[in-house]
């Protein structure tokens, strides 16, 4: 990925590294990583980052270095990719799969089977995936091809134009036919994993509305303001509503569905170099539509409608 700038009469004076920072939109981390390996230019010549700059001159960068991923190691797997082009690639992924490796699954990840299909096409990229989701969530997940997309792409998050849309089957009917939880969420004390809504947590805002009611269940469509840990989850279980199948968050046994039927259905941001906005999409796994097959066998019927009892905060 090359990038341009021509410098104007209001740089003159200005460092290599201020033009790269404010006209290139790179982290300060970035640029570091560029000088070292010698990928800025100006006036076609290597330059220092603080040489000063003058009206016309033109300052160059690529970032299409070699990179390595350490301690993934490629391992062959079918890879469903919903969209991909020279700065993202985006994976459907399916249940029981974390995306990075960790101890004690080491070779079982989206993170694996993507550097396979790197090195597959003389690709030598690090894994930068863009967000995360749980091992028992499916759906779209996004990963950048290198630092500046994905700088680009996390900066989106907290400016709200990289929005996630979800899936969710829950336990019980809603009252309200669309809502916003707004529980800021902590992390549970003595727990490395479990989250809880708390007054001193993070700011948490989950937008809901009902898409379909059954006799004791409902299918929500969630958008995120915020992402943190299993938001969906505690927030669905802080109104008294969790997601079926849920076993950290939900004390309600089943057998319908064997992890939280939860679904990444969308995804929504501005792309870093195409400077359009994307939509890319998933459709609901067969499980989650087994789930709901058996559940549009059951009448809906707000009388017997399950209403269990909310924790909030």
């Amino acid at each position: 990925m090359q990038f341009q700038y021509v410098t104007e009469g209001k740089d003159s004076g200005k460092t290599v590294k201020s033009i790269l920072r404010s006209e290139f939109r790179f982290s300060k981390n970035l640029v570091k990583r560029l000088h070292y390996h010698g990928q800025v230019l100006c006036n076609r010549a290597p330059v220092y980052m603080n040489h000063a700059v003058q009206c016309g001159d033109v300052v160059e960068a690529s970032i299409d270095f070699e990179e390595e991923s350490k301690n993934v190691r490629p391992v062959k797997m079918d890879l469903n990719i919903l969209y991909e082009d020279e700065s993202v690639i985006a994976l459907d992924k399916p249940p029981g799969k974390i995306i990075h490796p960790i101890k004690g699954n080491m070779e079982n990840t989206m993170a694996n089977g993507l550097l396979y299909y790197y090195q597959k096409r003389g690709l030598h990229r690090k894994i930068r995936p863009v967000g995360r989701l749980d091992q028992g969530t499916t759906g779209v997940i996004l990963f950048a091809k290198n630092q500046f997309v994905q700088d680009q792409l996390i900066r989106q998050m907290k400016t709200n134009d990289y929005r996630k849309e979800y899936i969710g089957i829950v336990h019980g009917c809603l009252k309200e036919k669309s809502g916003t939880i707004d529980f800021p969420i902590a992390r549970t004390p003595g727990s490395i994993l479990l989250r809880e809504t708390s007054p001193d947590g993070a700011p948490s805002v989950t937008h809901y509305r009902v898409l379909k009611a059954f006799r004791d269940a409902s299918v929500l469509h969630f958008d995120l303001e915020t992402g943190r840990t299993h938001q969906i989850r505690v927030h669905c279980r802080a109104i008294g509503h969790p997601l079926i199948g849920d076993t950290l968050y939900s004390d309600i046994p089943t057998t319908r569905i064997s992890r939280q039927a939860l679904h990444s259905q969308s995804l929504r941001f501005l792309h870093p170099t195409l400077g359009r906005e994307m939509k890319i999409t998933s459709p609901l796994p067969k499980d989650m539509l087994a789930l709901l097959e058996s559940l549009n066998t059951e009448p809906i019927g707000e009388g017997s409608c399950r209403q269990p009892e909310p924790e909030g905060l």
